[in-house]
């Protein structure tokens, strides 16, 4: 069997399961690929040694008639998931050296399920960017390019490294996160599917905080139904995290028929925005006719409150990053800056986050203790608390009304060049996150679903967004979106 590292987490788990090939083998694949990719820079921490013992344990349980859903599945896990003793930095140089003596809940459920960790994922430092320009291990790189121009593109942020892994076939799944639509943007970029679950599906237990309202793992796969297992494994309620859910998981897989006959698909108006390309305008067209050839009702919707998600995001996140990031100050763990004769503990404070973390997580705290501070908590934070409770409503009236999801553009554009918006406006880097930001402000389950390729040759995804726990039926749908939109296009090798 050749290309091992091409197949899906679906199909190499009936192949594992029907003994054509090993968890070793595959796994021994995977880490040629990762050490002949360092130029994607996706891979900051590799794991051989870890990798190879799980994917040995693996081959054992299958061997002996015990096959999880994941059983010798290689993956990559991003940087902000903590993995016992393993670096866990977040991108952040304030983190240098941790090594965490516990392992994440959604990491663990994972491992219980019987996959392999191939190493740590680069990301946007804390999760705070959308290109993976902010990262102390320098820039992820996105394998793929435009047409015959060698620029290097962004694969998106802050999920970028999972993204480009994943996309470039360095593993078969990756795990992300998603506060402003970090799994769906750069998924978009990339060509794979992700999806953000319903605020409280995934445990946030052992997940470096960015803003505790907002964050949500979730599953990066080369497609809905690899989706669906991974999402299955990584879902479940914990008692350690007190936004969890007690729900019971489904079995997401199984409700993926393709079948959405009577499913009412709402388009809202208020994402045609000015100045969006013409091919994203194209590409959501497309979109809707092939809902509506499946058997889906498509109707125009409102949400009236959609122009002030992005400000009441830019006052929620960074209020509450300025709140998480107080703990790394250099005494408990960590970067501790070097002081001089004399020095006392606040130089230490303020030398050691000005060395630990870069410009933008700096930029954001300062905002977010600023709205926070007396004088102006009721003019910014309370505001956009205010204005985050009318934009869950206008989703509440929407389904209220019928509407079983909601189908938007994933990403304003396709990926841009690294460098490309450095030396602009921090609000136009921003406005990657327009069309996802909402769904994290109303806790809702979004999924970004590859749908075709800009006249460059980069790949542009749609987003679907649906009910919240209902990630089965939300799945279920962009299943038949993926089946309608024949998407199986993938990067020229050129790392």
């Amino acid at each position: 069997m050749t290309d091992l590292t091409k197949m899906k987490v679906a199909e190499a788990r009936d192949a594992l399961r029907a003994g054509d090939m090993t968890s070793v083998e595959l796994t021994e694949a995977c880490l040629g690929a990762i050490d002949a990719a360092d130029a994607l820079g996706a891979f900051v921490h590799k794991t051989p040694e870890i990798a190879m013992e799980q994917a040995r344990a693996a081959d054992a349980r299958i061997k002996g008639g015990e096959a999880p859903s994941l059983c010798g599945i290689p993956m990559g896990i991003k940087d902000l998931f903590c993995t016992r003793g393993v670096p866990s930095q977040a991108a952040s140089r304030i983190l240098e050296g941790f090594r965490p003596e516990y392992e994440s809940t959604v990491t663990g459920k994972l491992f219980d399920a019987g996959a392999v960790m191939l190493g740590k994922l680069n990301m946007d430092e804390f999760a705070m960017g959308s290109s993976n320009e902010t990262s102390c291990y320098g820039n992820a790189v996105n394998p793929w390019r435009r047409g015959n121009d060698d620029t290097a593109l962004t694969p998106g942020g802050s999920s970028g490294g999972s993204a480009a892994a994943v996309a470039a076939d360095l593993c078969l799944a990756a795990t992300g996160t998603d506060t402003g639509g970090s799994i769906r943007q750069p998924a978009a970029f990339t060509g794979i599917t992700g999806i953000k679950p319903t605020y409280g599906r995934c445990s946030r237990w052992g997940i470096v905080a960015f803003a505790s309202s907002l964050d949500q793992a979730g599953p990066m796969t080369k497609d809905v139904r690899d989706a669906a297992i991974l999402l299955q494994a990584m879902c479940g309620h914990d008692p350690k995290d007190s936004t969890s859910a007690e729900l019971a998981v489904p079995d997401f897989e199984a409700m993926l028929t393709g079948d959405i006959r009577g499913k009412t698909i709402g388009i809202p108006r208020e994402y045609h925005m000015d100045g969006m390309p013409d091919e994203i305008e194209a590409l959501w067209a497309r979109g809707r006719d092939m809902l509506a050839d499946a058997g889906a009702r498509i109707v125009d919707i409102s949400l009236p409150h959609t122009r002030y998600a992005l400000p009441t995001y830019y006052v929620i996140a960074p209020a509450e990053a300025s709140s998480n990031l107080a703990r790394y100050d250099g005494v408990r763990y960590g970067h501790r800056a070097r002081l001089s004769q004399g020095e006392g503990i606040n130089d230490m404070y303020e030398k050691t986050r000005a060395e630990g973390f870069g410009a933008e997580v700096q930029r954001r705290v300062m905002v977010g203790t600023y709205v926070l501070s007396a004088g102006f908590y009721d003019a910014y934070y309370n505001r956009a608390r205010k204005v985050r409770t009318l934009i869950k409503k206008d989703f509440e009236d929407a389904f209220a009304a019928g509407v079983d999801a909601i189908l938007t553009p994933a990403t304003p554009s396709a990926a841009f060049g690294l460098g490309e918006m450095q030396d602009a406006d921090p609000v136009q880097m921003y406005l990657n996150d327009v069309f996802t930001v909402t769904v994290n402000l109303a806790g809702l389950p979004g999924v970004s679903v590859p749908a075709g390729l800009d006249k460059q040759g980069l790949p542009l995804g749609l987003q679907l967004i649906g009910r919240p726990w209902e990630e089965g039926d939300l799945l279920n749908t962009a299943y038949a979106l993926e089946r309608a939109a024949g998407f199986v296009e993938k990067p020229a090798k050129w790392w």
